[in-house]
């Protein structure tokens, strides 16, 4: 009785464990964005979408999950020759997608390796028309140029390149050397261009600025002077209409000239200067003034006074014109002018002046 107890409980385990690997052998759970193959005598027969998935046990054979989601693989170190050639090491990061499960597994062994060759080939392509500096400037041209031809290339295995980055363009250590040397060149060089143009704009500032400063300096000496004559002026018209309208004399006049003439011998170092024309008449003017005052004076003390004798003045023919030898004679009878008593005005030898 035992022994059939033990046979039972050794069957039902057995059926137990048979009916567990039949369940598991024909119920598959696919997660969300992954994809298995199914292949059933060895060769493809479905695909098994995200979810619950039944199949025969025993005859369908389910392979790996295949990730159906956006993967990134970074390439590192393609040895690329540009066109001067200069040989540089290229760092590429790939972006791409499963779009067909059943292309990816059956179409290509290892399509992360081959989209690694595919790359580093289109990449030596692409690089080859392209020289040392349009390589380290071209990275967008670079970019489209291989997402073109891998998107090409790779649609047959079931896989869509969404985006080739360029990481890193590493040239050899001389050419970073000579890169330098240039780059800091060209920055002496606009730094020396920038220093010109800021003295080249000092400069022009500061002539601006003298410029302005003579203009204005000009200008206030021209309104100082056309103020001062306007003063000047003025001050003229009021001395002349003052004259005008208070009627000096003679008298008045020839003393005035007397008072300037300290001022004509006042400099230093003058012994010889000129009189003027005019003084002459302003001497005569006073000489009569005071030869006057003279006579007067004698008279008034009861001085006797010397009388002249008038001198006999030829008289003309009748009918006869007076020419020069007649004006001559008759000069010559005229007697000279007498300032005072005993002395003679030699000034002039005008007798119609005399008084």
């Amino acid at each position: 009785m035992a022994d059939l107890a033990l046979a039972v409980i050794i069957a039902l385990v057995i059926g137990l464990l048979l009916v567990a690997t039949v369940v598991v052998r024909t119920v598959w759970i696919v997660p969300q964005a992954r994809a298995r193959n199914v292949e059933r005598f060895g060769r493809y027969r479905k695909t098994l979408q995200p979810g619950l998935n039944v199949i025969v046990p025993f005859v369908d054979r389910v392979k790996p999950l295949i990730d159906l989601r956006e993967q990134v693989v970074a390439f590192q170190g393609q040895p690329v020759i540009t066109e001067d050639n200069v040989v540089v090491h290229i760092d590429t990061v790939l972006f791409f997608q499963v779009t067909d499960p059943r292309a990816a597994d059956y179409e290509i062994v290892d399509y992360i390796k081959a989209i690694e060759q595919l790359t580093a080939t289109q990449l030596r392509n692409v690089i080859g028309t392209l020289d040392l500096e349009a390589t380290l400037s071209s990275r967008d041209r670079i970019n489209t140029a291989l997402r073109g031809v891998l998107d090409d290339a790779s649609g047959k295995w079931g896989i869509r390149v969404t985006r080739v980055e360029i990481k890193a363009i590493e040239p050899p250590q001389s050419i970073k050397d000579a890169m330098e040397k240039q780059m800091r060149a060209e920055r002496e060089k606009r730094a020396t261009i920038l220093q010109a143009e800021g003295v080249r704009q000092s400069r022009i500032l500061t002539a601006e600025g003298e410029k302005q400063g003579a203009i204005l300096q000009a200008e206030g000496a021209r309104q100082a002077a056309i103020l001062k004559a306007e003063g000047e002026a003025k001050a003229i018209e009021q001395v002349f209409t003052s004259i005008h309208e208070n009627d000096p004399d003679p008298k008045l006049l020839a003393y005035q000239y007397l008072q300037t003439l300290p001022k004509l011998a006042a400099g230093e170092g003058n012994t010889f200067w000129v009189i003027p024309g005019e003084m002459t008449s302003a001497l005569r003017a006073v000489s009569a003034a005071f030869g006057g005052q003279t006579e007067e004076a004698d008279r008034g003390h009861g001085r006797p006074t010397a009388k002249k004798e008038p001198t006999p003045v030829p008289e003309p023919r009748p009918g006869a014109v007076e020419g020069p030898d007649e004006q001559a004679a008759l000069r010559e009878h005229t007697p000279p002018f007498e300032l005072a008593p005993g002395r003679v005005n030699a000034a002039t030898d005008d007798p119609l002046r005399a008084p």
